[in-house]
């Protein structure tokens, strides 16, 4: 399926989490050590903005995370400009700007981002969220293509053990490193 598709669908999944983010939220820790929910939210955000530079052969500066204050309104726009940049003919050919790397594979790694961590902002603001079908079959191929080189460069922690009732996407998350039933 192609990615732009992919990435509609995970925003169509995304976009009712980030919604229901309240103000209240934004202190709260998330299943990622380093980020509060607000941080966490200014990282995705930053990565939505930067991976569209990437799907036209730009270079990405993730350097620093500014703050997105008007995060409400910049989601939906900018996962929209992810959709449309990764949508553009030639998106998926080549080598994505500085990341030195496939395009089609960086377009996987925007995927994993916005499906793994609205999981994450869902899980540390109360909300339910599973990942559309076909999307997690693409992140789950990419975290098996991917995580034992995610793990040695620190993008994943080592995996976890999942419960024994574990759903299959509870099962990816523990792949990442992830406590699936994570809470605060």
């Amino acid at each position: 399926m192609k990615l732009s598709v992919l990435l509609d669908r995970a925003r169509d999944h995304a976009l009712p989490v980030i919604a229901n983010i309240t103000d209240d939220d934004l202190s709260r820790p998330t299943p990622c050590a380093d980020y509060d929910v607000k941080a966490l939210l200014d990282h995705l955000l930053h990565v939505v903005v930067e991976f569209q530079k990437l799907a036209a052969k730009q270079d990405a500066d993730f350097s620093h995370t500014p703050a997105y204050p008007d995060w409400r309104a910049q989601y939906p726009a900018e996962t929209a400009k992810l959709v449309d940049a990764w949508g553009e003919p030639g998106a998926t050919d080549g080598i994505a700007g500085n990341m030195g790397m496939p395009a089609q594979t960086v377009g996987g790694l925007v995927l994993l981002d916005l499906t793994i961590h609205i999981s994450d902002l869902a899980q540390a603001t109360g909300q339910r969220f599973e990942p559309d079908g076909e999307v997690f079959t693409e992140v789950h191929a990419l975290v098996t293509q991917m995580g034992p080189m995610a793990t040695e460069m620190n993008v994943f922690k080592p995996a976890v053990d999942a419960p024994a009732d574990a759903s299959p996407f509870e099962q990816l998350l523990a792949a990442t490193g992830r406590d699936p039933r994570w809470s605060a």
